[in-house]
């Protein structure tokens, strides 16, 4: 069976839809996409792919790696064509649809391709960076200036911005707009705020800096849509299905939303929403931030560490194991949800539709793949509930204090000869995905632990380090003592026989 790649397509009837650009020519690249995650491909590349094909948009988007290992050349191999599987349960009835997407002009590496990057940088016909570099990536690492590539997000987009201020003058229509899709408050206004500090210590000129605060837009966005990524289990079937091999493969819910907070001439240049797609641009998305991190994301971190030690590979299997499905309900509906400021039906109604978002059987969300960077994602998502459940209770949740216990048991780990870092659970050995720091600070505090150790004051000065947190949580009332004890159980009697203590 032949590759995906134009060629093959120009000789074979697809079971997918798949529309070319609409336009006469070849549409130019407005669209720089920093990040080639399965998320991005199948949320901002495959709305671009739809508002193209409506003949509302007519651009093209260019990816870049955001790290020195990455799928550039994987795309490029198949000329930046992949396909989206959408499946779900929508109304009661079973959805599918599939689509190759073909809105990719090409991918870069910009470690050892800084200069087309920056050539880019300084096409006029750019209009928007996108961005998906995890909660961690938007971070103030105070990297110097230099020849080559940055390594941090912030400081490659600062180089960018320099090397198109000097190609085209800074003028208004120069300005660039950025949407990035990293889950963190007021990321938009964080990423605006690191650029400016980058700038004075570059020492650019204030002229330079001038322009960026002026003519470049920064947009708070949120982004909804679980996106499982590559059916490795069954994507031979379906690559059969669909008559050609695509190593992109990717699949996803139907359900999306992206919510974008900025001017509305903006959204007349990005019409999304006009092609009937839930794109809402709003001059304020803090309700629909604090909805979505606190029920979805914050019930995934909660949960999925605690579920993958206990033997438990996917979201589904959660929602129908009868000891984490109990787990689940408890912390979305009796700690987590009454401290969203909504009203109550609608708070609720939400929590009962991403209840069945988990169940659906159609989409194979791996739990391992949740688990990437849950330091800053426990942090960003789950602690400002257990301050506000603080605030009125007098100590921490339960629950919530389980699923910090359930994190320091899941990034109990050892570096390797080959440098990764790993834990083990009874099924075998599995991979921590983190920051360096992060990995590092954690190897440390387990360094040596054997059963018998004092386990209260690793866990202290686990929760005392504010590199990893942000503060001391050892503060936060009742939060340590609820931690060590959960801990005790994990060690002493596992992970689900813990859990069903609660």
């Amino acid at each position: 069976m032949a590759a995906l790649n134009r060629t093959t397509l120009a000789g074979i009837t697809p079971n997918a839809e798949y529309q070319p650009d609409a336009s006469a020519g070849k549409p130019p690249v407005r669209i720089l996409q920093i990040g080639d995650g399965n998320f991005l491909r199948a949320f901002v590349d495959w709305l671009v792919d739809v508002t193209n094909g409506a003949g509302l948009f007519n651009g093209r988007v260019t990816i870049a790696q955001p790290l020195a290992r990455g799928i550039a050349d994987l795309l490029n191999a198949q000329d930046g064509l992949y396909t989206v599987i959408l499946r779900g349960v929508q109304g009661g009835k079973t959805v599918e649809s599939r689509r190759i997407v073909s809105c990719i002009e090409n991918s870069l590496n910009p470690y050892s391709q800084w200069q087309e990057m920056l050539a880019l940088a300084a096409n006029p016909s750019l209009r928007f960076v996108v961005s998906n570099t995890t909660e961690a990536g938007i971070a103030d690492v105070a990297e110097a200036q230099g020849d080559q590539c940055p390594d941090s997000f912030p400081a490659k987009v600062v180089a960018l911005l320099w090397a198109r201020y000097q190609a085209l003058g800074g003028t208004a229509a120069s300005g660039l707009v950025f949407l990035p899709c990293e889950l963190i408050e007021a990321n938009g206004s964080k990423l605006r705020s690191i650029v400016l500090q980058y700038a004075k210590r570059w020492n650019l000129p204030e002229a330079f800096a001038a322009w960026v605060e002026a003519h470049n837009h920064f947009c708070n966005t949120l982004v909804d849509r679980i996106v499982p990524g590559y059916p490795a289990a069954e994507a031979e079937k379906l690559c059969a299905d669909l008559g050609y091999t695509d190593k992109l493969l990717v699949t996803a819910e139907p359900f999306l939303l992206w919510v974008i907070e900025g001017p509305a001439h903006l959204a007349e240049e990005f019409p999304l929403h006009k092609a009937g797609l839930d794109v809402v641009w709003t001059d304020d998305l803090q309700p629909y931030r604090t909805r979505k991190v606190r029920i979805l994301n914050g019930a995934h971190t909660a949960s999925s560490l605690a579920s993958y030690c206990a033997g438990l590979d996917t979201v589904q299997q959660m929602t129908e194991d009868p000891v984490v499905s109990t787990y689940l309900k408890r912390v979305m509906f009796e700690e987590i949800v009454p401290f969203v400021p909504l009203p109550d039906a609608e708070r609720r109604a939400y929590a009962d539709s991403i209840m069945e978002r988990f169940a659906n059987p159609h989409i194979r969300h791996e739990l391992i793949s949740i688990a990437l960077n849950s330091v800053s994602k426990w942090q960003v998502r789950v602690l400002p509930t257990v301050k506000d459940y603080v605030a009125k209770h007098g100590k921490a949740p339960a629950g919530l204090a389980f699923s910090l216990a359930a994190l320091l048991n899941f990034y109990h780990g050892q570096f390797g000869a080959d440098g990764e870092y790993t834990g083990q659970r009874e099924a075998g050995s599995y991979p921590i995905r983190d920051n360096p720091e992060v990995l590092a600070a954690l190897s440390e505090a387990w360094r040596g632990w054997q059963e018998g150790d004092d386990l209260a004051a690793r866990v202290r000065g686990i929760l005392a380090d504010a590199r990893l947190w942000g503060e001391d949580l050892n503060l936060v009332a009742g939060l340590a003592d609820q931690v060590v004890r959960a801990l005790a159980g994990i060690k002493a009697q596992g992970v689900k026989a813990t859990m069903a203590a609660l």
